[in-house]
């Protein structure tokens, strides 16, 4: 049975993503403390803080993939298929999905229904 204080928690893990606004890594980081904490009060919080830790991590690893490719065309002008210009798009776009799933995430939870990103590598099962 979800509780509305599972509710709650699931909520504020999939929100604290946005704390990688505020200090680098705060996206991966913030959700993991949460997490670790709470899910032994659970499985809907244990559920939901795995994907919410998986979901940042695979997005910090495609956007540092990207950035190599961008930095590797912009200071070594090693040739590849993107460029430097398609790889700032694309850490953009990244960046905006991101956002977009993050809301996503927190809107379904808050209404008591599980979430399930999409393009996330399961790290932690």
């Amino acid at each position: 049975m979800i509780t509305t204080k599972n509710t709650s928690t699931a909520f504020l893990i999939h929100i604290s993503a946005f704390a990688s606004y505020v200090f680098p890594f705060g996206g991966v980081i913030a959700p993991l403390i949460i997490w670790q904490v709470k899910k032994d009060e659970s499985s809907y919080i244990d559920e939901q803080g795995k994907e919410a830790v998986n979901f940042n991590l695979s997005f910090a690893l495609y956007s540092f993939v990207i950035g190599l490719s961008a930095i590797s065309s912009f200071f070594f002008h090693f040739p590849n298929f993107i460029g430097l210009f398609g790889s700032v798009s694309l850490v953009a776009i990244i960046a905006i999905i991101r956002f977009i799933l993050i809301v996503m995430a927190a809107i379904k939870v808050n209404n008591n229904e599980y979430f399930k990103y999409p393009l996330t590598i399961q790290f932690i099962k």
